[in-house]
Parts: structure tokens; C-alpha cells; sequence
């Protein structure tokens, strides 16, 4: 994105982003408080409306004990034309015990009536009663008197006039009309009765055109299955008003932006353009200075600055001594870094651009005697018959570069004609400079000691010698050489000593972060395996306590000794801390690495170890080892939750009686099904052998007896790694009690490194 288009950007931010935020706390704002006044609107109705139905309920039982309390049916009859033509009920019916009609109101509502107390009738609601038993002076049933009010729908006009809602009466049977008295519009009654149905008790829930809806009932008390509703305040048109304002200020501001990006980055594109000018080599480039702000400085200072690098680009170019003393620095700043080929490269191109030769190369001594070839440049077709200029090899003494190299004496001159010495390139004139590491031997005392290398040139324009100007040069650089080489050196002997244990030689447990992250992306890139060794050798605190910590250091040192040599050359093998360790086997599944451990647990267990005692007396100490199996992917997605399940197996081999390995439970997968789904797999508890005859991580069973031999499985061949062959031939069952599976003995390195220590748990 151009500057233009970021200021843009960040100016539609600014502005833009606090008018989206006020419109939506508009929106919600107005929203909640809606919701919130239609709720309390519902909560009051539904008070109304128990009130309402309370007081009903209330003067039809009174109704009911005036006609009860009547002696005979006779006057009973009368009492209850009298309650009907006053209003107090629509109608009075009397039941004998035997629930029969004794007597009843013409042109009252069709039975059953809902009773005010009792549970729902089922079906439409008809009428509202409320039943007083009758009973003779002595208290002996006669039967029931019931009054009752029609449910119609001015009755649930009535309601709703209380309420000030919109009411409506529920048909509780099946059918797909519910409705039986309603006071809703026409338009918004579907709505209210599919909103109703997914409430219950006393929720609110809102129906999309902006109605809240509340059942009520029924429930003792109220018996009756209402739906109360009431439109939202909420105006129609806001959400429409605030799409548009926001819509509107989006314009305003991306015109605003625009026009304030164009006057603020047009001044910028042309300081640009200018740049780019100057970086092609046109140092005549300038930028108009259109104002006094900090642009306009910035401007004027590029301008002057224009002006003194053309002078200084003068001056450089007529003075070499000036252009030796910016090399010098740039060699001093190149011998900081640790990139010994690039640093090779620079010092050898800046050589050859200060002293003007066609042609160099850079040789350092090999451990055979051997000066070889470590950059060249502009030696195409001048080497030696089927050499490339980057394999030079010249054995030391032999020629002009190995007679430096031999007497740490510089030279320079012309070549005499005849055959070319062995390994040199073809040329006519020549200056050679030796180096030697800063400390080593010879390094001050120059012809005594060979030198760690060679810097050459060969050739000028003009067929002219090099002078001793160009060897003073030559010698600059060959010292900026010197310093790198050594610091290389030193470099990488920090690095091995921060990434190795110094007791075992072993990797340590910093360098074992990165490499098991290196190899768990290298497995899960390729499709491949890691398997995982935790091992931890058993009851180590006793040899420590008994023999003393130099014999405990000895114990481990031979361990480490004895793990080198049962894996192959690409394993690693790290000490994690106290007397537990970790090996790491690429490409390596399950039984190749049980294959392993069954083989490292034969070489620690069948050998004891021999350690001095106290008082200097040689001592024979029996080791074991316990050891904890995890494969990626199998066990874990992750290289620190394979390393955790490895541990927890080294923990049920620990528990399963030392001196022997588990492997880890396998991670449960989930099974698909026919229709896509995923089914659960139910995996039953207890302990049960796994097809490939390994002993897996848990809690033990029965362990067997130390007479009785554990069941093994045959050997199998681990994975190649990178091509190499790594089969391991069976051999034979150790037959031991400790869990564990028949193994070989195969010699084979590991690959040694640091690993920051895990605090030992003393196992």
C-alpha cells in the first residue's frame, strides 16, 4: 500500500470508526431500553390480568356459597335465578354426589366448565367456574353448587382493556389452530403464536416485526392459557436513519481523505522520484521546495545533501588511500560477524577493487596440510584443467601460495614462465599474504609456523607488478581475515560448549527444545515418524549415596558412552538432567524403538560398571535402566505432548519394576460414521494386550514374577533415514521379568549436543 493509501486509511479510521461506534450504541442503546419497557409493560399485564381473574374466581364462589347456603332445592333453585339476573354469574348448576345435574340455569355454556382451582380441562375454555361443595345441617355431602362466567371474546376484550395488551386465548388441543379468543391484529397473529410457542414461564421473547410476546398460564390460580403481547417503541425508521448517516459521513470522509492525502503526499513523490534518481547514479537530481513546513525542510536538507555527496563521490573517486582507510573500516565492522564465506567474499572483492587486480583468491589450511580454496574471483579459465576456481587445493610448501603459507613470509612479483605450479591458477604477476589467528602459534613471530591461510591477487591492468603499496593493502585485509577465521573458531566452540553437557558430552536440554521442534516439523512435513526415549537409570540416588557423587559421575559417563553406541549416527542422544535422558529416533516407529530400548537396557544392565570407590578402591556397580516410549504422531500432535506421554511411560515402566520400557497409550482417534457424524468409542477399563504385543503406559495389572518371563515380540527393522540402510537383525530373547522386547546389539554414534537440565526426580 502507497503513503497515499495509509493516510487514507488511518484518516477513515480516525473518523469513521467513532461514528460505526456511536451509530451501533445508538442502535443497542435504544434497543435495550425498548426491550426493557416492554418488558415491565408485560410484567404489570400479567399482574392485571391474576388480579382480574382472582377477583372473578372470588365473586363466582360467592355466588356459589349464596346459592349453597340455601336449605331445599327448591329456594336453592330460586337463589340461583336471582345470582344469574343480578350478574353475578352466567350460570348455576347443582350436582348430587353421584355428579348427576340436579339442577341448572337455562341458556348457561356448554360443560365442562374450567374450574378457578382446579387443572386444566383440556380443550377450549368455554366458561370459568368456581365449585362450593353442599352439604345437609349435619354435614353429610349432598353434592356441589357451581358457578360459572362465559369465556368469549368480549370477556377477553375485557382482560386486554385492563392490561392495556393485546390478549389472547390458547385452544390447548392438538390442532393446528391454537387460538381461541384473541384480541391481535390479523397481521401479527402468526407472528405472536410462533413466538409464544418457544417460551415458557415468565420469558419475553420478540417477534421480527418488533412485538414482545409473554405466556401466562396456566397455572393454579389462573387456569386459564393466555398470550399477552405489546408492539415495541422503538421507532420504525431508525435502523434505516443510522445505515444513512453512517453511509453519508463514509462519503464526507473519504473525499476529506483524499483530498488531505494528495496535498500532504505530493511533495513525498517527488522527494521519491528524486531518491530514485540518485539511486540510478544521477547526482545532478533535485526536489522544488514548495513550502516552509517540515516537507519543505526536508526537501532543502535532501537537495544539500545532493550537492556535498557529489562532491564527496569526487573526492573518493580521486584518492585511493582515501578509499583504503573506508575499506579498513569496512573490514573492522565485516570481522564482527560470524558468516566466515561472506566475510571471505567481501574481504577478498574489497582487495581486489582497492588494489585494482583482475583476479584473487582466498586459501586456508586444512587439517591434512592441505591450503584450500575458500572464494575466488575472476578465475575462470585460468585454473588448472577440469578445477573449478573454488576447488584450489595446494599442498603446503608446494608453489608460491604454499611456500607463504609454509614461511608466513609475504611475496609478490612476476611469475617466471614454465609450468604452473600444482593447484595455482595461470598468471603473470602476483602478490600472496599469509595470515595466522590472533593467539596461535607463529601468530607474531612470522616464517617460525605455517599460517592459517593465504590472501592472493593476481594481475593488473597494464601488466604492471603489484608494489608495495598494494602488499600494505593486501596485509589489512589478510589481518581482517585472521580475525574472522579466529572468531569463527571461537564462535563455534561456544556454541558446542553452550549446547552440550559437559559431564557426558551429550546434547543438553536447550539444544534438545530445538531439535525435537526440528524434527517433529521434518516428520509431520514428509509423513514420517519421530520415536522418543525418556530413559532414567534406576535407584541412581543409591549409587550416589553409597559410592559417592565422582562414582555417580563415572555411572553417567559411561552411560552416555554406552547410548552413543547403540544408535545410529542420525539419533540424538541428550542428557535432560540428573540421571535422566532423551533419545530422539527419525523415522522410527513403536517397535523399531522398542527395538532400541530393549537393546540400550541389555548394554547398561549386562555390563555393570566399574568406578572408583572410596579410598581410590575400584568398585563394580550393577546398573539398569528404565525407559519410556512415545511415537509422533501416534501418541501425541505435538513435540512437547510426545515428550509428556514418553515420561508418563517411563513412569509405568518405573511402576512396572524397573529395568525394562513401555510405550505409550495411543491417543483414542475418532471413528466417522455413515452419515458423516462421529461415533464414540467406548474403550473398556482394564488391561488388555495391543495387537503389536508392545507394553503400553498405565497403571500395572498382575506384574509377572521375577522367575517368569515376559512374553516378546520379534524384532523389527527400524525405518531408513536419509537413504541409509538401518535394519537391525534378531537376535535373541533377554527373557528378563522387566517389561521389555527382544533387542540386538547393533553398534552405531550418536550425534552429541546441550540440553538445558529438568530437575531429576530421583527415581
Amino acid at each position: 500500500m502507497t503513503l497515499r493509501g495509509r493516510l487514507t486509511a488511518a484518516f477513515l479510521t480516525v473518523v469513521l470508526g467513532p461514528v460505526l461506534l456511536g451509530a451501533v450504541f445508538v442502535g443497542t442503546t435504544l434497543s435495550t431500553v425498548d426491550r426493557s419497557r416492554s418488558v415491565e409493560r408485560l410484567g404489570l399485564a400479567a399482574s392485571a390480568v391474576r388480579t382480574s381473574i382472582d377477583a372473578l374466581c372470588q365473586q363466582l364462589r360467592a355466588a356459589a356459597d349464596a346459592v349453597a347456603l340455601r336449605p331445599d332445592p327448591a329456594t336453592r333453585a330460586g337463589a340461583a335465578g336471582q345470582v344469574v339476573s343480578r350478574g353475578l354469574a352466567a350460570a348455576v348448576l347443582v350436582t348430587d354426589v353421584t355428579g348427576g345435574t340436579t339442577y341448572a340455569t337455562p341458556g348457561g355454556p356448554v360443560t365442562p366448565w374450567q374450574d378457578c382451582a382446579g387443572a386444566p380441562t383440556g380443550g377450549p375454555v368455554r366458561a370459568l367456574s368456581a365449585r362450593v361443595d353442599l352439604r345437609d345441617p349435619a354435614g353429610t355431602p349432598l353434592g356441589a353448587v357451581a358457578a360459572a362466567e362465559v369465556v368469549d371474546p368480549a370477556f377477553v376484550a375485557r382482560l386486554a382493556a385492563a392490561t392495556g395488551v393485546a390478549v389472547t386465548l390458547l385452544d390447548d388441543t392438538a390442532g393446528p389452530d391454537r387460538i381461541t379468543h384473541t384480541t391481535e391484529g390479523r397481521r401479527v397473529r402468526e407472528a405472536v403464536l410462533a413466538a409464544a410457542g418457544t417460551v415458557d414461564g415468565d420469558r419475553v421473547t420478540a417477534t421480527p416485526d418488533g412485538r414482545y410476546v409473554r405466556r401466562l398460564g396456566p397455572v393454579p390460580g389462573q387456569p386459564l392459557p393466555l398470550v399477552l403481547s405489546v408492539a415495541g417503541e422503538r421507532p420504525s425508521g431508525l435502523p434505516v436513519a443510522l445505515v444513512g448517516a453512517v453511509l453519508l459521513a463514509a462519503a464526507l470522509a473519504v473525499l476529506t481523505a483524499w483530498r488531505l492525502a494528495r496535498v500532504t503526499t505530493r511533495p513525498l513523490v517527488e522527494l521519491a522520484g528524486a531518491v530514485d534518481r540518485v539511486a540510478r547514479g544521477d547526482l545532478t537530481a533535485r526536489v522544488p521546495v514548495r513550502s516552509r513546513d517540515e516537507i519543505g525542510r526536508l526537501a532543502a536538507a535532501f537537495n544539500r545533501m545532493i550537492r556535498e555527496t557529489a562532491g564527496y563521490v569526487t573526492a573518493l573517486t580521486s584518492s585511493r588511500d582515501q578509499l583504503r582507510g573506508h575499506l579498513g573500516v569496512l573490514g573492522d565492522t565485516l570481522a564482527s560477524t560470524h558468516d566466515l564465506q561472506r566475510i571471505l567474499r567481501v574481504i577478498l572483492h574489497s582487495a581486489i577493487a582497492a588494489t585494482g587486480a583482475r583476479a584473487g583468491a582466498v586459501l586456508l589450511l586444512d587439517d591434512a596440510g592441505v591450503l584450500v580454496g575458500q572464494c575466488a574471483e575472476g578465475l575462470a579459465g585460468r585454473c588448472p584443467a577440469g578445477t573449478e576456481p573454488e576447488e584450489l587445493r595446494v599442498p603446503l610448501g608446494t608453489g608460491t601460495v604454499g611456500l607463504v603459507a609454509a614461511t608466513g613470509e609475504p611475496q609478490r612479483g612476476r611469475v617466471v614462465p614454465g609450468p604452473t605450479p600444482t593447484g595455482e591458477p595461470w598468471c603473470e604477476t602476483y602478490v600472496a599474504v599469509p595470515f595466522t589467528a590472533p593467539g596461535a602459534p607463529g601468530a607474531d613471530a612470522p616464517g617460525r609456523d605455517p599460517a592459517v591461510g593465504v590472501l592472493v591477487l593476481y594481475d593488473r591492468p597494464g601488466a604492471g607488478e603489484f608494489d608495495d603499496d598494494d602488499l600494505a593493502t593486501l596485509r589489512t585485509f589478510a589481518g581482517h581475515a585472521a580475525v574472522a577465521v579466529e572468531n569463527v573458531r571461537v564462535h563455534e566452540e561456544a556454541q558446542r560448549l553452550s549446547l552440550t553437557d559437559p559431564l557426558t558430552g551429550l546434547w543438553n536440554y536447550r539444544y534438545l527444545r530445538e531439535s525435537l521442534r526440528r524434527e517433529v516439523e521434518r516428520a509431520s512435513r514428509f509423513g514420517r515418524m519421530l520415536s522418543i526415549l525418556v530413559l532414567d537409570l534406576d535407584r541412581f540416588k543409591t549409587v550416589n549415596d553409597s559410592y559417592g557423587h565422582a562414582a555417580g559421575d563415572a555411572v553417567l559417563a559411561e552411560f552416555a558412552r554406552r547410548v552413543r553406541g547403540e544408535i545410529r549416527e542420525v539419533d540424538l542422544a541428550f542428557r535432560q538432567g540428573g540421571e535422566e535422558f532423551v533419545v530422539l529416533l527419525p523415522e522410527t516407529d513403536a517397535p523399531g524403538a522398542a527395538t532400541v530400548a530393549e537393546r540400550l537396557g541389555a548394554a547398561v544392565r549386562d555390563t555393570p560398571v566399574v568406578v572408583a570407590g572410596h579410598a581410590g578402591v575400584p568398585t563394580t556397580i550393577a546398573v539398569s535402566v528404565s525407559i519410556g516410549i512415545a511415537v509422533y504422531p501416534d501418541h501425541a500432535s505435538t513435540g512437547a505432548e510426545v515428550l509428556d506421554a514418553a515420561d508418563e511411560a517411563l513412569y509405568a515402566a518405573k511402576g512396572a519394576g524397573r529395568d525394562g520400557y513401555r510405550v505409550a497409550t495411543a491417543r483414542p482417534r475418532p471413528t466417522p460414521v455413515a452419515d458423516g457424524a462421529v461415533e464414540e468409542i467406548v474403550v473398556p477399563a482394564g488391561a488388555t494386550s495391543p495387537a503389536d504385543g508392545l507394553p503400553r503406559a498405565g497403571p500395572p495389572t498382575d506384574p509377572p514374577s521375577i522367575d517368569e518371563p515376559s512374553a516378546h515380540r520379534p524384532p523389527t527393522d527400524r525405518a531408513p533415514v536419509d537413504g541409509l540402510p538401518t535394519g537391525l537383525p534378531a537376535d535373541e530373547s533377554t527373557g528378563r521379568h522387566a517389561v521389555g522386547a527382544p533387542g540386538v546389539t547393533q553398534p552405531g554414534g550418536a550425534s552429541c549436543g546441550p540440553h538445558p537440565p529438568r530437575q531429576s526426580r530421583g527415581r
